[in-house]
């Protein structure tokens, strides 16, 4: 059963930047797609950036330009860099990923992603 752990979060002002750590644990190979999603106090949870095991990514329309995940396939670790953080980015984010022998990626709905770690906050306020 795959395992994730995030790490990586915390607070910062608008403009600042945090890189989030995800150590996935448990996968017979490391070309998953794996994602990022994050959620929002009174928020449903909702897809943020996802990455195939060619390393191709994907990113929602709000994060696109100041977002970038990327992934250690040897130490099977997936990163979000996260640049000009704003206030609207506060949000528990989650690391997830596909349990399905397959590297490409199909979407950033929910269901696709049977694993998921605990969540790490962070907090944009100024």
């Amino acid at each position: 059963q795959p395992r994730l752990a995030e790490s990586g979060g915390g607070s910062v002002q608008p403009g600042q930047t945090l890189r989030l750590s995800c150590v996935a644990s448990g996968y017979l190979y490391n070309d998953y797609c794996m994602g990022w999603f994050r959620q929002a106090p009174g928020k449903a949870r909702e897809g943020v950036a996802t990455i195939d095991g060619w390393g191709i990514a994907s990113y929602a329309d709000s994060v696109r330009g100041r977002f970038t995940i990327s992934r250690d396939t040897d130490r099977n670790i997936i990163y979000l860099q996260m640049d000009d953080l704003k206030s609207e980015d506060t949000a528990t984010y989650y690391c997830a990923g596909r349990t399905t022998r397959a590297s490409y990626c199909p979407g950033m709905e929910l269901h696709f992603y049977p694993a998921w770690g605990q969540g790490t906050q962070v907090t944009v306020s100024s």
